[in-house]
Formats: C-alpha cells, sequence, structure tokens
C-alpha cells in the first residue's frame, strides 16, 4: 500500500486533476477606483498549452466557461501553444468563441517565443478579431471612466522588465497590464500600474504539503506564483492557467479560467 500511494497520486494527477477545470472568482480591491468600473468583470485565459498534452475539449470547456461569466472583457495572456509543432491556428479559432462586452485581447508568452509565432499570433489573431498588445494599450471607456488596458511580450530574464512600458500609462485611468510573467510586477508596481494581471506559473504544476510547508518550486524564480500580490496601491494577480508543460500533471493545482472582479475600497 505505501508504495501504491505514490503511483496513486501520479495517475490522479495525470488523468483527472490535470484536466478538471474550475472557475476561480477573485475580488480585486483597488483603492479609489472610479465607481463607473466597481463591478467590472475581467475574465481570463492563461497558459493554454494546446498540445497532444491538452485536449481540445477542455479549451472549448475554458471558453465555454468563461463565456457563462458575462464578462466586461476577455483576456489571454499568453502560452497559447508549446512548440512549433502545436496547433496554433486551431486555437486562435477556437478563441473567437470568447464573448464579452468589449472583444478579447491578448499578450504574448514565452512559448510563442519559442515557437517564432509572435508576428502570427499577432496578425491571425487580429484577423479573427483578437487584439494581441504588444507594448501597446487600448483605452476602454465604462461610462465616466476609462480602463487603460496594456500588454507587452514575455519579459527576458536577461533584460531590464518593462521598458518603455511607463510612457503607456494614461492619467486618470486604471491602468491595467497584461504581462506573461508575474516577476515583473515590482517594476510595474514603481512606473505606476495599478493592476498587473499574469500566468506562466501554472501555479507550479505539482504542489504537496510536507511537514505543513508547500513544496512549490516556482518559489526559486519569482515569490508571486497563484494568486493576489499587493504592493503598496499596486496589486496583480496571477492564474493558474489551463495547461501544462514538461510532464501532463498537475497535482494540488487545479487549471482554471479565472473570473476578476474589481471593488472599490
Amino acid at each position: 500500500m505505501l508504495f501504491a500511494a505514490p503511483a496513486a497520486a501520479v495517475g490522479y494527477g495525470v488523468f483527472i486533476e490535470r484536466v478538471s477545470l474550475r472557475l476561480r472568482e477573485q475580488d480585486i480591491a483597488i483603492p479609489g477606483l472610479h465607481p463607473d468600473l466597481d463591478g467590472l468583470r475581467v475574465v481570463q485565459l492563461t497558459d493554454i498549452h494546446l498540445s497532444p498534452f491538452l485536449p481540445i475539449r477542455v479549451l472549448e470547456q475554458a471558453i465555454a466557461m468563461a463565456n457563462e461569466t458575462r464578462a466586461h472583457v476577455a483576456l489571454v495572456t499568453g502560452d497559447l501553444i508549446s512548440t512549433a509543432a502545436d496547433p496554433v491556428d486551431l486555437c486562435l479559432h477556437r478563441l473567437t468563441a470568447l464573448r464579452s462586452d468589449l472583444g478579447t485581447f491578448g499578450c504574448l508568452g514565452n512559448h510563442e517565443i519559442y515557437a517564432d509565432l509572435e508576428d502570427y499570433v499577432t496578425v491571425q489573431g487580429a484577423r479573427l478579431g483578437m487584439r494581441f498588445l504588444r507594448l501597446g494599450a487600448v483605452p476602454l471607456r465604462f461610462g465616466n471612466a476609462v480602463l487603460n488596458l496594456a500588454g507587452v511580450d514575455y519579459q527576458h530574464l536577461r533584460s531590464p522588465y518593462l521598458l518603455g512600458a511607463e510612457q503607456l500609462i494614461r492619467p486618470g485611468a486604471l491602468n491595467v497590464l497584461m504581462s506573461h510573467n508575474p516577476d515583473v510586477f515590482p517594476v510595474a508596481a514603481r512606473q505606476g500600474w495599478d493592476l498587473t494581471i499574469a500566468g506562466h506559473t501554472h501555479g507550479v504544476q505539482i504542489r504537496v504539503e510536507i511537514l505543513r510547508q508547500d513544496l512549490n518550486v516556482a518559489r526559486f524564480f519569482t515569490p508571486y506564483v497563484d494568486g493576489i500580490y499587493r504592493k503598496d496601491n499596486a496589486s496583480i494577480f496571477v492564474s493558474r492557467g489551463i495547461g501544462t508543460i514538461g510532464a501532463p500533471i498537475r497535482l494540488g493545482c487545479t487549471p482554471e479560467v479565472a473570473l476578476l472582479r474589481l471593488c472599490r475600497i
């Protein structure tokens, strides 16, 4: 029985938890939020990694789940696929089914770079009605308030983070930044971004607790692994995402669609 336990856990992670998609709802309190943005709903899909490790039905389920939230805006924050051999066109076409009041926006992840698909995803996404923001921003008006939504490409560890992103900030607006990797957060907060929305970590994919300590290897790379974090008046939300990389397994880290609700404090 003792030796069977690890094999049973792996089997559960591969065949059950890996495809047990859930909706995660997160309130994000923002100081001084304009009343017309109070209750705004943002739905996020990230780290899809459509590949042999992710059945297309799971992506379709994620999109249906996102549409049920009746969000004001939909975001896709990178890593649509894992390699250049994966079906990026299929992923993009399925994402056209996402529905929100103001449409779908995205940023690019490290796997778009590895697959040399940054330009292709940008052009094809635009052709299909999705706007991938690459060091760019778009003002979204809600009543008398403006949400300034910006996006950057995956930020390489070898380079200074968010070069030029401070020029995208819009005075008087709620400034929201999409960045695939969350370790940019201290820089984003310093530049003046009110909210950063990220993925990349997969919540680490495999999380186990031993002697009441969470063993989480992603913390060796970034302290921003899963959920909401704050620094002064700035916040970041990091989603666990949908797919997997490295091994087709999740343990203690269920895949998710994230619904973020902005609220005043």
